[in-house]
């Protein structure tokens, strides 16, 4: 049961700013940044768990903190404070903000995968798709060729790039095509949860349609657990179990994304619901 489940994925009190703060931060504030002393807050004083086999959506618009939760839990920025859990990192026990260089890396390599808005930050657009997948597998201690072609071979069909492709570097492919080598990748040494950032931004309406299809389809095959950042609310209604709704840094709202779709509570989260209909 929920009530006695321990959380794949556990964030507390996430705080990211920029700049030093002053006593008037929080009272005289311009969105997210303090007219007092100018201080951007990215990220304040987020907190969520993502459980087992769940995809917890985070909607919202741009500079609403959706991208700094995620660069904050792949380590691509430090945290000024706060603290997060993963269950497969000391049995949750330990947050992974004070793992040192090796551990990060371990953590980056084997317990998360990501996949970027933007395939350039998630691959290496020369090597070929199967050599993208091999540095994943290396980078977790596989040395074995034959192995590594094998789970190439298996992730590129998982996400239906053909084989016969697998030789070709990501420059040569389509958006649609590039994003489904980055999920594949991102996928290679079975992570507990998959941060998904903005994938289909970018993408044709008919390449959107596969790429979601792709990852519902991935979800129930691996049963991953997956945190999934959009500012679009027709994406996260398609694939989210619940939602968390943010606007300049907070939180205002969360629950399940049904329950937000028909009784949005907060006038952000109404305006963007009414945007949807």
């Amino acid at each position: 049961m929920r009530l006695i489940e321990e959380p794949v994925l556990k964030v507390d009190s996430l705080t990211v700013r920029y700049g030093d703060g002053c006593a008037a931060c929080g009272q005289y504030m311009e969105k997210n940044r303090c007219t007092a002393c100018g201080t951007i807050w990215a990220a304040r004083a987020l907190s969520l768990q993502v459980y087992h086999g769940e995809v917890l959506g985070v909607v919202g618009e741009s500079g609403s903190g959706k991208t700094t939760l995620m660069q904050s839990l792949y380590f691509d920025i430090e945290p000024t404070g706060g603290s997060a859990y993963l269950q497969a990192f000391h049995g949750g026990a330990r947050s992974i903000w004070t793992a040192s260089a090796a551990e990060r890396r371990r953590i980056k390599n084997n317990l998360m995968g990501i996949v970027y808005q933007n395939p350039a930050m998630g691959l290496r657009m020369h090597y070929s798709a199967a050599a993208n997948i091999a540095e994943k597998l290396i980078a977790a201690g596989v040395r074995d060729a034959g192995q590594m072609t094998s789970r190439a071979i298996e992730l590129l069909d998982a996400v239906e790039i053909l084989t016969s492709r697998m030789a070709e570097a990501p420059v040569t492919f389509s958006g649609g095509m590039r994003q489904r080598v980055q999920i594949s990748k991102a996928l290679a040494n079975n992570p507990s949860i998959l941060l998904l950032d903005e994938v289909t931004t970018g993408l044709d309406l008919s390449v959107q349609a596969k790429v979601l299809d792709l990852i519902r389809k991935i979800k129930a095959q691996y049963g991953i657990s997956i945190l999934l950042v959009s500012h679009d609310l027709a994406v996260i209604r398609m694939l989210a179990d619940r939602t968390i709704v943010m606007l300049d840094g907070r939180i205002v709202e969360s629950g399940l994304t049904d329950q937000i779709l028909e009784d949005p509570q907060h006038a952000y989260t109404q305006q963007l619901v009414h945007s949807l209909l």
